[in-house]
């Protein structure tokens, strides 16, 4: 639709030139109403032909060589022929109305005027061959030369009866006169002719058809007034300011209009049908119309002529040449068609032999059958897929050659296909090879039994066993764990969700989770090697515990699960579980030693699951999960059940961690800060700040509830590093306050901040954007920090003693420092935990701990701090050891920090005086 849009859109012409050919149009009609009817008298109508004449000729003139200013080559060089052709022409006219009007002499015939006249004669014809036309092999060169021969002696002869012999019959003039009278009225026949053969080729190849019609019909009209021009000469009777001057008026105009007609770009030229027969049947036309003309002439006048009748001599010759011209390229397209037909024959041979080869080697097999299932063709393939030779097939029913299942699905396919003509249908069968194995084959039905070609049931089989043997491996290495073939989790949960489905009223349905202790220590002190062929051996073990039917399962890592059906009431999960306790008692061999590896196991119940839940299965195995967590906290190598409260307390814990996200976002947290006193002087030497968490709806969360998640979250990271720019802020505020006195502030720092490289940066950045002196700040860590990746761990604080900070041991003696560490790391000060100062003041064994570790910290330049200092007895009995600072509830709990700061600033509260 676009294409004919833009099209017609190309085809239309400006409005411009319409109303330049209706001005053109009313000229020619008022010039030939005056030279018609006389009006305003005989001078009046010779005025008016010849400057009409005048400036018709060199307007036309003029706009051919406009339009040659357009083109290039051979186009621009035609045109501007054509158009000096037409400036001679009316510089001949200009010269005759010189002489008549200026001379006051009449023009004769020959005159000067006649060299203009000419001038048109000979260059436009010239022009017009300039002009560029389609390529053409030779022999279409020659045929088309001898049709413009034909045309143009067709026309001769007809001019010569009708124009020339009667010009003669009645010429008057001489010699001269009479050529100069002859070679207007014959040079139009010359041009007619070119134009005429032209439009025809022009009609053919697509190209500037309008534009040669229209000079085509100027120089017909020209023709016409130069035909009266010869005629009336030769009588002596023309006169100029008669209508003979129309034609040629008419004649320029038309040239005028064919130059000046819009020339479309080249996409725009529709070409036309190469096979319109107008330039064929021209020069045949031509010819019939002259032989015609010359037998009707002779048949009036009853005379021959010698010019006729060597016209008509040449007539016969150039029809005879152009005859066995035509018979020549016949042969040729014969020879040609010949051996087209000889190539495409050969061509569908080969096309035929190809296909038989692709069907014959294809590693499909193609049958057709009757609707019967009666073998009408087999390929020679059927041997090597499935080891029967085609022969042996043929003319047998193949169903009766298929196992009893497979041949009715066969029979029942070829009878849904066999109703509907073309229709395909796809199957899946079992077929029998001739060495016995059975093979999996896909047959695709297509009904060609309305192709009279092949009038049956095309039936296109492969065998696909291999490609089902991938598609289980596929499918059993996806629903199975790689190393101890056992179910994954993906099988397990489908497994589990049939089970809960199909579960009868009295039935029960249990989920063991099981996680092995100590899996980690064994894959770090020999390798994971050793990891994996313990863990194949638990597999092995587990299979041997387990019930016939029970579903063994491994979700990855040192997980195991097992789906046990029984009844319900009964005990069948908890003896699998305390089988599976009891055989991985026994110790595992590896190459360098045995192994010893226990199990917590969590027990989930179907029958505990709650109303409405939608997805069964993975809430009972998020269940054993969770009890299997309980098992493990209470010391491993046993099995728990699950309880709802767990998952209420899983509920909690989720709520609390998402509240916690919430409010380190909101800045829901506060410091409270516990005073550190000097025991030697009883002055308030420092705070440790310790976090605390307003709940809007909860209240008051003990930091034992939070931490612990921060922690398990990594939430410790960013409340950390909170932690440590508030304190420091207000350690430097109450410093300003203090006249510049010392805060000493502690601050705690977790091993997930430890595990962070950044955590030296951090701390640098915190202490110069609040300028607190390094040496103020005192870190906290517990002994696990040293005792987990110690080589980083000590870099680490290696790094942040450069600081300047100073280090301390929290909680210490509760873990499993040695002294090797202590001498290793740059530790400042020990902390003492609150358990070995609650019993102090009497001789327990708790005394002496603490009295060593006073000792310890004396004999390696450390400082002491006692935590939990509640009771006079306490405190007097560290101060007799010697230990350097105190914390505790007997001086004060942790305040905010309006009140921390007065009791730094002031100290007031009689509870920080030491007595004596």
């Amino acid at each position: 639709m676009a294409a004919s849009t833009e099209a017609r859109a190309g085809n239309r012409r400006p409005a411009g030139w319409y109303a330049l050919c209706s001005l053109v149009g009313a000229f020619v009609v008022t010039f030939a109403f005056v030279l018609s009817t006389g009006a305003g008298g005989a001078g009046f109508g010779l005025v008016v032909s010849n400057f009409g004449l005048c400036f018709a000729a060199l307007a036309a003139a003029v706009a051919c060589l406009w339009r040659a200013r357009r083109f290039t080559g051979r186009m621009r060089w035609g045109w501007a022929l054509v158009g000096l052709g037409v400036l001679s022409w009316g510089l001949g006219q200009a010269a005759a109305c010189y002489i008549q009007t200026v001379l006051g002499r009449e023009v004769h015939l020959p005159s000067q005027a006649d060299i203009g006249y000419l001038g048109m004669v000979v260059l436009t014809p010239i022009g017009l061959l300039v002009l560029p036309s389609r390529t053409q092999a030779l022999a279409s060169r020659v045929r088309s030369v001898l049709d413009g021969l034909m045309v143009a002696a067709s026309l001769v002869l007809m001019a010569w009866i009708f124009v020339v012999q009667p010009l003669l019959d009645a010429g008057q003039s001489g010699p001269l006169a009479l050529y100069v009278s002859l070679a207007y009225p014959l040079g139009d026949v010359v041009i007619v002719t070119m134009v005429l053969y032209m439009l025809a080729q022009q009609r053919r190849s697509g190209r500037t058809f309008n534009q040669l019609s229209l000079v085509g019909a100027g120089i017909a009209a020209f023709a016409v007034s130069d035909i009266g021009y010869a005629y009336l000469n030769l009588l002596g009777s023309y006169s100029p300011g008669g209508v003979t001057d129309i034609g040629w008026f008419t004649g320029f105009s038309l040239i005028l209009v064919a130059a000046l007609m819009p020339v479309r770009r080249n996409h725009e030229v529709a070409e036309s049908d190469s096979g319109q027969p107008v330039g064929i049947l021209l020069p045949y036309v031509a010819v019939l119309a002259a032989l015609f003309t010359s037998v009707v002439w002779y048949a009036t006048t009853g005379h021959s002529n010698g010019f006729v009748a060597y016209t008509r001599s040449v007539l016969i010759l150039l029809i005879v040449g152009r005859q066995l011209l035509t018979l020549r390229e016949n042969r040729n397209l014969t020879r040609t068609l010949e051996a087209r037909v000889e190539a495409r024959t050969a061509e569908l041979f080969a096309s035929e032999q190809r296909f038989k080869a692709l069907v014959q080697h294809s590693s499909d097999v193609v049958t057709v059958v009757s609707p019967e299932a009666d073998v009408l063709y087999q390929s020679e393939s059927v041997q090597r897929v499935f080891g029967y030779p085609a022969r042996f097939l043929h003319s047998r029913r193949l169903t009766k050659l298929l196992d009893p299942e497979s041949g009715l699905r066969l029979a029942q396919a070829l009878r849904q296909v066999a109703g509907r003509p073309y229709a395909t249908t796809v199957l899946e069968l079992t077929v029998q090879h001739r060495d016995g194995r059975l093979r999996q084959a896909e047959m695709t039905i297509t009904n060609l039994l309305s192709d009279p070609s092949v009038a049956g049931l095309v039936l296109n089989t492969r065998d696909i066993s291999e490609r089902k043997e991938l598609q289980d491996q596929l499918v059993h290495e996806a629903y199975h764990d790689a190393l101890t073939q056992l179910a994954n989790r993906a099988l397990f949960r489908e497994r589990v969700g049939d089970a809960l489905r199909t579960r009868p009223e009295a039935g029960e349905v249990t989920v063991l989770f099981l996680d092995l202790d100590g899996f980690k220590e064994v894959n770090d002190s020999l390798g994971h090697l050793a990891g994996d062929q313990l863990l194949v051996q638990v597999a092995d073990r587990l299979r041997a515990s387990v019930r016939e039917g029970d579903v063994v399962a491994r979700f990855g890592g040192d997980e195991f699960a097992v789906l046990i059906e029984s009844d319900r009431g009964g005990d069948d999960a908890e003896q699998v579980a305390q089988r599976i306790i009891d055989v991985l008692e026994e110790p595992f061999a590896s190459e360098s030693r045995d192994i010893h590896v226990q199990a917590s196991i969590g027990l989930a119940a179907a029958g505990l699951l709650a109303d409405g839940e939608d997805d069964g299965a993975e809430q009972l195995m998020r269940n054993a999960d969770l009890a299997m967590y309980k098992a493990k906290s209470a010391g491993g190598s046993g099995y728990a059940a699950y309880d709802p409260e767990m998952l209420s307390g899983l509920v909690a814990r989720l709520e609390l961690e998402a509240d916690l996200r919430v409010a380190l976002e909101r800045n829901q947290l506060k410091l409270h800060y516990q005073p550190t006193v000097d025991l030697g002087s009883s002055e308030v030497i420092g705070f440790e700040a310790l976090a605390r968490w307003m709940h809007p709806t909860r209240g008051l969360i003990p930091p034992a509830e939070f931490i612990p998640i921060a922690e398990a979250t990594g939430l410790i990271v960013p409340l950390g590093r909170w932690v440590l720019r508030e304190a420091c802020r207000q350690a430097v505020e109450w410093s300003q306050a203090g006249d510049g006195r010392p805060v000493k502030m502690a601050v705690n720092v977790s091993v997930r901040q430890f595990d962070r490289a950044d955590l030296v940066d951090v701390v640098a950045e915190i202490l110069a954007e609040t300028g607190m002196p390094a040496d103020q700040l005192c870190l906290e860590m517990t002994e696990s920090v040293l005792m987990t990746d110690t080589d980083d761990n000590l870099e680490q604080l290696l790094r942040l003693k450069a600081l300047g900070v100073t280090l301390a041991i929290d909680d210490f003696g509760t873990g499993y420092s040695s002294l090797a560490y202590l001498r290793r790391f740059p530790v400042d000060t020990l902390k003492i935990d609150r358990s070995f100062v609650e019993r102090l003041g009497a001789l327990t064994d708790d005394t002496a701990l603490a009295d060593t570790i006073v000792q310890l910290g004396k004999s390696l330049g450390m400082a002491t701090v006692a935590e939990g200092i509640e009771e006079f007895g306490q405190l007097a009995a560290l101060r007799d050891m010697g230990c350097h600072f105190a914390q505790g509830y007997y001086f004060s709990r942790p305040v905010p920090a309006a009140e921390a700061g007065r009791l730094f600033l002031e100290g007031a509260d009689p509870r920080l005086e030491i007595p004596a």
